[in-house]
């Protein structure tokens, strides 16, 4: 981990140093994190790969636009990358409403509808993880414009790679569907349910470790195909 006093000046905080000195004595933990991560991937990328050829094709005949979808994302220490997902909207969906998508979006095409029903539209995000931008199991990485409403504590949670699947990812599984009465999408997030989608990451970022890891990865496996 980064020397605290190298930390971007918003991590420089207590609210921030309690959770850092936690991680600083886990760096044999988040060490085997990312072995883990890099074989998990790879495993996954051979047994995937075929999936992944249908699902390309299947998008880019459906509808118009990009097999991919590209968004900009916070990571480690407040690192920007580009998420990859399979698209799941119209194209130009990011310029015609919210950035959070709703129960009943109609930007959402019938394919996306299955693809985000099985969480089939994260799998590309097996590149990001290689990339070392993501991890397997960590809090899911925000768009900026909703990093720079964050209380300080929150930076906490990026002190790690952002991940696939987190705790508050499984209990909020049904966001869209909470949101969908919601005229104000954007503030509703914003001042209710990324507030208590943070208590599952702060607590998470706490109590990290290899074993707590596996059981949201195999709880991951269970809600979606339950």
């Amino acid at each position: 981990m980064k020397s605290f006093d190298k930390l971007p000046s918003q991590f420089q905080c207590d609210e921030v140093k309690s959770y850092y000195d936690i991680l600083c004595k886990k760096t044999a933990s988040l060490f085997l994190k990312r072995i883990t991560d890099i074989i998990f991937s790879l495993i996954l990328l051979v047994i995937l790969i075929i999936p992944i050829i249908i699902i390309s094709i299947i998008v880019k005949t459906t509808s118009k636009g990009a097999v991919f979808y590209k968004q900009e994302r916070v990571t480690t220490y407040g690192k920007r990358f580009k998420i990859l997902k399979f698209r799941t909207m119209i194209e130009n969906a990011d310029q015609m409403g919210s950035l959070v998508t709703t129960d009943r979006d109609s930007r959402v095409t019938k394919i996306g509808k299955f693809l985000r029903k099985y969480r089939l539209d994260e799998i590309p995000q097996i590149f990001n993880v290689l990339s070392g931008n993501m991890s397997v199991v960590g809090t899911r990485p925000e768009v900026p414009r909703y990093v720079e409403r964050y209380e300080p504590e929150y930076y906490a949670t990026l002190l790690m790679p952002a991940g696939i699947t987190s705790l508050a990812s499984i209990m909020y599984k049904d966001e869209e569907k909470l949101l969908s009465a919601e005229k104000d999408v954007d503030r509703v997030y914003i001042e209710k349910i990324l507030p208590e989608k943070m208590k599952y990451n702060l607590k998470y970022t706490k109590n990290f470790g290899f074993r707590s890891d596996l059981k949201l990865m195999l709880k991951t496996v269970k809600e979606v195909f339950g």
